[in-house]
C-alpha cells in the first residue's frame, strides 16, 4: 500500500501503539524519541510504504495552513487573517481560508477538499470542533488549533483567546468611575466562551462598584451592527434608560451610536459607550470609540505559529493560552451628566 491518503501517521501511530506527534517527530528527525521507539515507527513506516515529504515540506517551508472561520463578513476576521497570514508567509507557508458557516454540508465539502491538498495545519476560529471533524483530522494526522472556542475543547487541543474577563471589568469599572450607574451592556452570543466572559466581566464590574445587576438593562446581541442597532434602540427607548452602553463588540457599538443618534441622543454628552474588539474603524468613528483592545492580529500570529510548530511534530506545554487585553480610551465616554452638572456649577 503506498497511498498516503489511506496511510496516515495515525495508522502508523496506532500500529506502533505511540502518540501521532511521536511519529511526527520521528518523519521530522527530531532527537527526542527513543532508539527503540524510532526502530519501530521506521520499520512501520517502511512495510505500509508511507512516502514522506521532502526535506522542505517536512521543514515547514512549504505547504499550507488552512483557516476556517463560521463567517468572514467582519473586519474582526480580516484582522485575525492578517495574523495568520504574516507568520505564514514568513514560513514560506501558504493560508487556504474556508468559511463554513455552520453549515454541516460546508464543513463536508471542505473536509472533501482538505484530504486532497496536504495541509501543515488547520485553524478554528469561534467554532466548535465536533467529534467528526477532530476524528477525520487525527486520522489524517493534521494538527489543529482553534482560536475563540465556541465551548469546551478537548483536553489535547491548544485554543488561543484573549483576556475577556478582565476586558469585561475593566470597561464596566472605568464607566462606574465616570460616575454611571445605570449601565446598560449588550452581549454576544450565550454559546460562544469569550461572549459569555465578557458578559461574566461586565457583572463582576457592577459588583465591584457596588451596583445591582438589572435585567432590564442587558440585551442579547450577535455581534454584528444590526444587533447593536436594535438593542441599542431598546434600550434608549426605555422610560430609565442606561446612560452608559457597554457592548461585547465595536460592531455592535457602531450600531448604539445609530440608534443614539436617530433618537437625538449625543455620544457620550447623553450616553457613554465602550465597545470591545479596537477595529481599525474605531480610532476613526464620531466620536472615536472608546473600546476594549484584544490582539487579534497577535491572536491570529501565535495560532500560526503553534499549529506549525504541532506540525513539526514539537509539544505544545500550554493548551490554553489567552493574550491581554487592554482599556482604550478615546472620545465616546464621559463623565455622567449629572455630576458635570453639579462639578459646573
Amino acid at each position: 500500500m503506498d497511498d498516503n491518503r489511506r496511510v496516515t501517521i495515525s495508522t502508523i501511530a496506532r500500529a506502533a501503539g505511540v502518540s501521532v506527534p511521536t511519529v511526527s517527530r520521528v518523519l521530522n528527525g527530531h532527537s527526542d524519541v527513543s532508539a527503540q521507539t524510532r526502530a519501530r515507527v521506521e520499520q512501520l513506516l517502511q512495510q505500509h510504504g508511507y512516502r514522506r515529504r521532502n526535506s522542505r515540506q517536512q521543514n515547514g517551508r512549504t505547504g499550507l495552513v488552512d483557516l476556517v472561520f463560521n463567517d468572514l463578513d467582519s473586519p474582526w476576521a480580516v484582522e485575525l487573517l492578517r495574523g495568520v497570514e504574516e507568520v505564514a508567509h514568513a514560513c514560506g507557508v501558504g493560508t487556504v481560508v474556508s468559511a463554513v458557516h455552520r453549515r454541516p454540508l460546508a464543513t463536508r465539502q471542505w473536509l472533501q477538499n482538505l484530504r486532497v491538498r496536504s495541509s501543515a495545519g488547520v485553524i478554528f476560529v469561534n467554532s466548535e470542533l465536533t467529534a467528526t471533524v477532530s476524528t477525520e483530522l487525527t486520522r489524517l494526522g493534521i494538527p489543529v488549533v482553534v482560536v475563540d472556542p465556541v465551548g469546551n475543547s478537548d483536553a489535547g487541543v491548544p485554543t488561543i483567546g484573549a483576556t475577556n474577563w478582565a476586558g469585561g471589568l475593566s470597561a464596566t469599572e472605568h464607566l462606574a468611575r465616570l460616575g454611571h450607574r445605570r449601565i446598560g451592556f449588550i452581549a454576544g452570543p450565550r454559546h460562544v466562551m469569550c461572549s459569555r466572559a465578557r458578559f461574566d466581566g461586565y457583572r463582576a464590574g457592577l459588583e465591584a462598584a457596588g451596583l445591582r445587576i438589572d435585567e432590564d438593562l442587558i440585551r442579547q446581541g450577535d455581534f454584528y451592527h444590526e444587533s447593536g442597532y436594535v438593542r441599542g434602540a431598546e434600550l434608549l427607548a426605555r422610560p430609565d434608560p442606561p446612560t452608559a452602553i457597554f457592548t461585547a463588540s465595536d460592531q455592535m457599538a457602531f450600531g448604539v451610536y445609530e440608534a443614539a443618534r436617530r433618537r437625538g441622543l449625543r455620544v457620550p454628552d447623553d450616553v457613554s459607550v465602550i465597545g470591545f474588539d479596537d477595529l481599525p474603524e474605531s480610532r476613526w468613528s464620531s466620536p472615536p470609540l472608546t473600546t476594549v483592545r484584544q490582539p487579534l492580529a497577535e491572536m491570529g500570529g501565535l495560532a500560526a505559529r503553534t499549529v506549525l510548530r504541532l506540525a513539526q511534530g514539537e509539544r505544545v506545554n500550554a493548551p490554553r493560552v489567552e493574550l491581554s487585553t487592554e482599556l482604550v480610551l478615546r472620545d465616546s465616554t464621559a463623565v455622567f451628566r449629572k455630576l458635570r452638572a453639579r462639578t459646573d456649577a
